[in-house]
């Protein structure tokens, strides 16, 4: 059992974003005794890793919520996944088209004999 300050320590976090992850519904705060302080346990310590490692791999937090509640319905997890994948590789996609279109606009710049202009700049007016 650790107060918030030494979970976060813990997990090296900000108190603030196990704060943050408790107004959002993915981790249940402890009750406050009358102790005053509040104790995590190692249930909030795996949720808090899960959600980590969840952003980590570009999971917003509405899709790691669905999969906190998925945890044992594989096919639906699996599902979504997949989703994620498709979203990720129409991104790389997205970002290559964007790459050709600067690599295209910076050899423009190579090939300019007119120092006065910016083909790059032109072509963004």
């Amino acid at each position: 059992m650790r107060t918030i300050g030494k979970l976060a320590k813990y997990l090296d976090i900000c108190v603030e974003t196990i704060r943050f992850y408790e107004r959002q519904g993915l981790i249940e705060q402890p009750p406050k005794p009358e102790s005053g302080y509040r104790l995590y346990g190692e249930t909030h310590a795996s949720q808090l890793k899960f959600i980590l490692k969840a952003k980590a791999l570009g999971f917003t937090l509405k899709e790691i919520e669905s999969l906190m509640s998925l945890s044992s319905n594989c096919a639906e997890v699996e599902s979504l996944g997949l989703q994620k994948l498709q979203l990720i590789r129409d991104k790389i996609s997205d970002l290559k088209r964007l790459e050709k279109v600067i690599q295209d606009m910076t050899d423009s710049c190579k090939a300019n004999q007119d120092p006065k202009t910016c083909p790059i700049i032109n072509s963004l007016k």
